[in-house]
């Protein structure tokens, strides 16, 4: 009877020990979740110091810096690019779906035509990030806080950024550029502050958020001086195609410059970092007559 108590003891033992044995090696073999490296290059960097802007948020913004590759070496100052949503301007790792590789194609123009640029690239507010972007509040969206986000460019970032890097501070050498909702706010901040930013670079830009911004481009279209890039993929949204093409045809009846303005409808042009990272060349060459 005791033998067969032990024989059953140690049976159950081993059962055990077999069960464990399988679960540990359904743990080793677990597959780890991917991380995306970082892909930033060694001349992009973020500043130390972070910017709460007062009547926004209480969120922290971090601020990107890409310098030139000549910039240690030189002692010349750079035209400026202020952009958003700098996770997904240089690095894949801080990326939403991919970055748009400002850096790499802005060290290939220095090595191959010797141009050079600084860009300051804010980072979004998440969720927050509507209300930032947009100048006027949408009933279903909500938002409205774009003016403060854009005093802050002009008269706490900009003299930040001035005052500790080479720059060249003129409006016709300071550039506004992003997409979609970036691209609402590069429209109006640029427009309503020419004196600051002489060039624009408005990407798929959600001119659908809100109706007042046909008031506001004919208050504020009468430009000489500005330079406008207009971005829109055919493949974005039904409505747009038309309402950038009528955006431009506004501003150009309004007494918008016509040899200022540039607008590209793309065939395959689907809204995505994708799509902006391959455009973002020619936007610069326009605005910068490369």
């Amino acid at each position: 009877m005791k033998k067969n108590i032990l024989l059953c003891f140690s049976l159950l033992l081993l059962i055990f020990s077999c069960k464990e044995k399988v679960t540990e090696k359904k743990e080793e073999i677990k597959p780890k979740a991917i991380e995306n490296k970082s892909t930033k290059a060694t001349n992009v960097s973020i500043l130390k110091k972070e910017f709460i802007i007062e009547g926004l948020n209480d969120i922290s913004h971090k601020v990107w810096l890409y310098l030139p590759p000549n910039y240690k070496t030189s002692s010349e100052s750079f035209p400026v690019i202020y952009m958003h949503d700098a996770q997904n301007l240089f690095d894949d790792k801080t990326s939403f779906v991919g970055e748009w590789s400002i850096d790499e194609t802005l060290n290939k123009l220095y090595k191959e035509t010797g141009k050079s640029f600084i860009v300051v690239g804010v980072e979004n507010g998440g969720e927050k990030r509507i209300e930032e972007y947009t100048p006027w509040k949408h009933k279903k969206y909500g938002g409205g806080k774009g003016d403060i986000y854009i005093n802050f460019l002009i008269n706490k970032l900009k003299p930040y950024i001035d005052k500790n890097y080479r720059t060249k501070q003129e409006a016709n050498q300071t550039a506004i550029i992003g997409s979609s909702l970036g691209g609402l706010i590069s429209f109006y901040g640029g427009l309503k502050h020419p004196n600051v930013f002489g060039k624009i670079g408005a990407l798929s830009t959600s001119f659908w958020f809100s109706d007042k911004v046909n008031d506001f481009a004919k208050e504020n279209g009468n430009q000489k001086n500005t330079k406008l890039f207009l971005l829109v993929g055919q493949k974005e949204g039904n409505s747009m195609v038309p309402d950038t093409q009528n955006m431009e045809k506004l501003l150009l009846e309004t007494g918008f410059s016509k040899k200022n303005i540039h607008t590209k409808i793309v065939a395959d042009g689907k809204h995505s970092e994708s799509f902006w990272k391959a455009e973002f060349l020619e936007v610069i060459t326009f605005l910068y007559n490369l």
